[in-house]
């Protein structure tokens, strides 16, 4: 009877789900992190990522560091980074992320997630979006330089 209670408790706590959690180790495993997150959507990835930023955009007073050189394609993956945690770190480091980070390989802890982005059209948002991975940076302690 003991064995028996044993196994059904191993059996149940096995298919209890848990959060994906992943480290990417390498470059190229950006677009698995991509798949990851499109087969994971609407909910994220959480883990520790190493990225490669090759650009970086301003919108809404927010930076996004970006591993293509077009934020639109589809093997790019965006480090969106709050406002407030923009003016922590040039408060701290005295320039701004988008000019700091640019040609770096960086290390972000957070959750990777599918977005959808909206087209606009004079103004006004169309029925066209498309699809794009980010990663939300709220603290300074979510994102270090590695080379």
């Amino acid at each position: 009877m003991k064995y028996f209670i044993l196994i059904s408790i191993l059996i149940i706590s096995g298919c209890t789900s848990t959060p994906k959690v992943i480290s990417n180790s390498d470059i190229t495993s950006t677009m698995n992190l991509i798949a990851l997150t499109e087969e994971a959507a609407p909910a994220g990835i959480k883990g520790v990522f190493k990225l490669s930023i090759k650009a970086a955009g301003i919108q809404n007073s927010g930076i996004y560091l970006n591993t293509e050189l077009d934020y639109r394609d589809r093997r790019n993956v965006s480090v969106a980074i709050h406002p407030r945690t923009v003016n922590a770190f040039i408060k701290k480091y005295g320039t701004s992320p988008d000019l700091y980070f640019i040609n770096k390989t960086i290390e972000v802890t957070g959750e990777a997630k599918r977005m959808i982005i909206d087209f606009y059209a004079m103004g006004k948002k169309t029925e066209k979006y498309y699809f794009q991975t980010h990663i939300n940076i709220t603290s300074l302690d979510q994102i270090k330089v590695l080379d």
